[in-house]
């Protein structure tokens, strides 16, 4: 093959440093994997007795593209009960990621300018090259916390989105009200699209979650069944926002996804039922027991989610990550989310032994140079 034929825009994507990781995870023997963006448990048991009943029943082929209709109907209910907006819609997405693709391609430009939060998550600024975009970055660092005058500095001509995410991978921070609504007003001011990364928002730990739909009614909200269910592999997201929006997307899903899988979304329709309030305490239970582990590095954020982005206490992120990895423990370097090289992601989706194991790892660690 001619390397001529490779696209520009594929030459400006890097390959995911997460999924690197997880290769390399697939060639230690018994590795310490704190690593992962997916929770431990299996998907419950009613939910894949579904997938079962519907391959079994014969769904197994194209599902319409906005979704099946009980399915809709169930996620249509629940966002008019929360908002109330009469033109809020709802659709199915072939996972959040097939959402949030849906979405950028649909609203933005060659050389539009696509405001993210630094650190944010690693598919934002690849996607965003692929619709053509280019992204600006906000820093937040050191406490993760949103500070509306940076980001209406930041705004230009071109600014054409700004991409929020709460509870964040991966810093696991949780943004105020006020922060929400600051946000959600500065864009409806500038006429700039906001869409809400929320495929996280059942893991609040401290806090209440907020949505910016509440101050923002244009907001385009992206979220799912992956995380909070465990169901990462069955593909099934939820998109809602503005009617005309959703129209654009769903015209653009016919042409890339099709549907998300149909089986799947029946699976999911199961899933509406099941009560996950269990898992989120035992995750809220290991946040408490790592933090606590952890109290000798820098930490914060760490409200939701099930990540810890730790400052490295010494080299940078990606010395100390190589060295841990040496030590058999599986973490993510921050420079994959960021563009500072100075943190490290820490997953406790993860069993108690497995978290103890790499919690003696780290402190270890603290003063290994």
């Amino acid at each position: 093959m001619s390397e001529n034929w490779i696209s520009d825009r594929m030459r400006n994507i890097d390959a995911s440093g997460i999924r690197k990781v997880f290769d390399l995870a697939a060639t230690m023997t018994d590795p310490i994997n704190l690593s992962i963006g997916q929770p431990h448990f299996d998907t419950p048991e009613p939910i894949r007795e579904a997938f079962h009943q519907a391959i079994e029943s014969g769904r197994n082929a194209y599902s319409q593209t906005q979704g099946i209709k009980p399915l809709i109907d169930r996620i249509q209910a629940d966002v008019d009960r929360e908002y109330g907006q009469d033109d809020r819609k709802a659709f199915i997405t072939s996972g959040t990621s097939g959402g949030l693709m849906l979405a950028l391609c649909t609203l933005v430009n060659p050389g539009d300018e696509v405001i993210v939060f630094d650190p944010w998550f690693v598919m934002y600024k690849h996607l965003t090259t692929l619709a053509g975009g280019k992204v600006v970055q906000i820093d937040t660092y050191p406490d993760f916390k949103i500070d509306i005058d940076k980001v209406a500095a930041a705004i230009t001509d071109r600014t054409k989105v700004i991409l929020f995410n709460s509870p964040s991978n991966p810093t696991g921070a949780v943004a105020s009200p006020e922060e929400v609504q600051g946000l959600a007003e500065l864009a409806m001011k500038h006429d700039i699209a906001l869409i809400s990364d929320e495929i996280y928002r059942t893991f609040c730990y401290d806090d209440n979650f907020c949505s910016p739909v509440e101050y923002n009614p244009q907001t385009i909200v992206i979220d799912g069944f992956s995380k909070s269910h465990s169901m990462t592999g069955h593909r099934v997201g939820i998109c809602h926002g503005p009617q005309h929006i959703v129209q654009q997307m769903l015209k653009l899903q016919q042409f890339t996804f099709v549907c998300s899988p149909h089986p799947a979304q029946w699976a999911a329709l199961a899933a509406c039922d099941v009560d996950m309030t269990n898992e989120v305490n035992d995750y809220r239970g290991k946040r408490d027991y790592m933090l606590d582990q952890l109290k000798d590095y820098e930490i914060h954020g760490a409200g939701g989610a099930f990540y810890l982005f730790v400052k490295a206490p010494w080299g940078t992120g990606t010395e100390f990550v190589k060295e841990a990895i040496a030590r058999n423990l599986l973490i993510i370097p921050g420079n994959v989310f960021s563009s500072k090289d100075t943190h490290f992601r820490v997953s406790y989706a993860a069993t108690e032994q497995t978290l103890e194991r790499g919690a003696k790892v780290l402190k270890d660690l603290l003063h290994a140079r």
